[in-house]
């Protein structure tokens, strides 16, 4: 355990150094005016910061990609000291060169973006664990089917988090004696945790960040649901066919494994008192967004009264759920808090890592990736690149990002948005339409590309290995699953849509 800890030390050091130094060399301006210099405050951070700032971030994708694969050991018992040491690498550098200003921005982004995201997805978490549905479910590829649709439905009115954490201990307990269920977790993940919730404000946050910007509540419902329809049903056709042939496959084997009949137990959910937790988180997230009760600051950070309640009153809701639910109930669901602890740690390093590249990306073309920015002209641009980001970046400062671009380019005014989106009501700029189109689908769809997506993704990995399932690493998911399956579904979204 020392022998670890000084290593990661005494890394830790030297690539601070090296880091600093180049922090320096690449702005000289801040060794001479110690991180005060004029223009080094406020947004302008990311007109200042070059692309080779993300490199912590490159780095702990890559330690999340590579490290359970190479070193599963030693990842299982350090990877909060992994995530650690790339926080540090960048976070260090960063502040002794910008000063408050960095300050501000680490504070800005854990206590807006950071705690509130780790709260949900505990509240769900945490809920969701105490309703257990036992029987005889049997993982046949029409039942799988049919419980991923219900998951799809779902994910839409209760969030991709919450759909996520009730559906998927049903899905890996009637797969219990499959051989082959890899597929039905990874096309879980692209249907539950990511596409289905791209039909309301409450389905996912980028949508629920739109909504906060006067894109109404129920626009988003007509705008996306042909393009959610689409790339549902191809999936759900394509993961019947491919349960099918693995089930029968593995039929013979599974016959010779279980030949005494087993009673069959009626279906039961029992929790389901824990419904009501369920629906007041979700009520509490509407909430948020519809009451202005006025805000307060902390540290220079624009804390609003309704997400503080919304907060706290998760963490009530989750609270209630552990003292009115039994522990019978949540050992029958294997119930542990091993994944989201992971998650917390890891995240912790992703969202401090993640600063500079979504600064980068806020400055837009004053920024390092003004480039990219540039090629940012029609529908098809905005779907893809918005879809791009979002499956490494965070999916809500992505679609705010592209969103403001798209008003830009076209001369409105977000008090103007409503009306831009009013059927009949503009015929100026009718192209708006089509953007926040493709913004919205490229934002959620594309969240199912990686395992950091979307916050479920890693979440519903990490309960299915806690099951014993040998999910594929960050990048065997992608090579197997998203990249194949996934794209060529984007790219007839995109001929039929955009």
């Amino acid at each position: 355990m020392k022998n670890t800890r000084g290593f990661f030390v005494s890394i830790l050091i030297i690539m601070v150094s090296i880091f600093a130094c180049l922090f320096f060399l690449a702005d000289p301006a801040v060794a001479s005016a110690g991180g005060e210099a004029a223009g080094h405050h406020g947004a302008n951070i990311g007109e200042i910061l070059p692309v080779w700032t993300i490199i912590p971030f490159a780095g702990i994708l890559l330690s999340i990609a590579l490290f359970p694969l190479l070193l599963p050991h030693f990842w299982h018992n350090n990877f909060g000291k992994v995530s650690a040491f790339w926080s540090l690498l960048f976070a260090i550098p960063f502040l002794y060169a910008y000063h408050m200003e960095a300050f501000h921005q680490i504070i800005h982004i854990y206590l807006i973006d950071y705690i509130p995201f780790i709260i949900l997805l505990w509240g769900l978490f945490t809920i969701a664990g105490g309703i257990v549905v036992s029987g005889s479910l049997k993982g046949t590829p029409t039942l799988n089917t049919i419980m991923l649709l219900i998951g799809t439905i779902l994910a839409s009115w209760v969030g991709t988090t919450g759909a996520a954490m009730v559906m998927i201990r049903p899905v890996l307990r009637a797969n219990a004696e499959r051989v082959k269920k890899v597929h039905v977790v990874c096309f879980f993940i692209f249907l539950v945790a990511n596409i289905g919730g791209s039909l309301t404000p409450l389905g996912d946050p980028p949508l629920f960040l739109g909504f906060l910007h006067n894109v109404p509540f129920f626009w988003v419902t007509k705008a996306i649901l042909p393009h959610m329809l689409a790339a549902a049903a191809i999936l759900l056709v394509m993961f019947f066919f491919v349960d099918t042939y693995y089930y029968r496959k593995e039929k013979n084997k599974v016959k010779t494994v279980s030949e005494v009949k087993e009673k069959k137990v009626p279906l039961k959910i029992k929790g389901l008192h824990n419904l009501i937790f369920l629906v007041g988180v979700v009520s509490l997230v509407l909430v948020s967004g519809y009451w202005k009760a006025g805000h307060f600051n902390i540290m220079g950070v624009e804390m609003h009264y309704q997400n503080l309640l919304r907060d706290v009153g998760i963490i009530v809701m989750g609270a209630l759920s552990l003292v009115f639910t039994s522990n019978d109930l949540r050992e029958a669901n294997d119930f542990s808090w091993f994944p989201i602890i992971e998650v917390a740690k890891l995240f912790a390093g992703i969202f401090m890592t993640i600063i500079p590249a979504l600064a980068i990306l806020k400055a837009g073309s004053n920024g390092a990736l003004a480039g990219l920015v540039a090629m940012v002209k029609d529908p098809v641009h905005y779907f893809w690149v918005t879809g791009a980001l979002s499956s490494f970046l965070d999916n809500a400062p992505t679609y705010l990002t592209f969103f403001n671009l798209a008003l830009g380019k076209l001369g409105l005014s977000e008090a103007a948005v409503p009306a831009a989106l009013a059927a009949g009501t503009i015929t100026e700029n009718p192209a708006f339409i089509t953007f926040l189109k493709a913004i919205s689908a490229g934002a959620v769809f594309m969240g199912a590309n990686t395992y950091i997506g979307n916050a479920p993704n890693f979440m519903v990995k990490s309960i299915a290995e806690e099951t014993g399932i040998n999910m594929p690493s960050f990048f065997g998911y992608m090579i197997k699953y998203s990249i194949p399956i996934l794209i060529p579904v984007f790219i007839i979204v995109t001929l039929v849509f955009f």
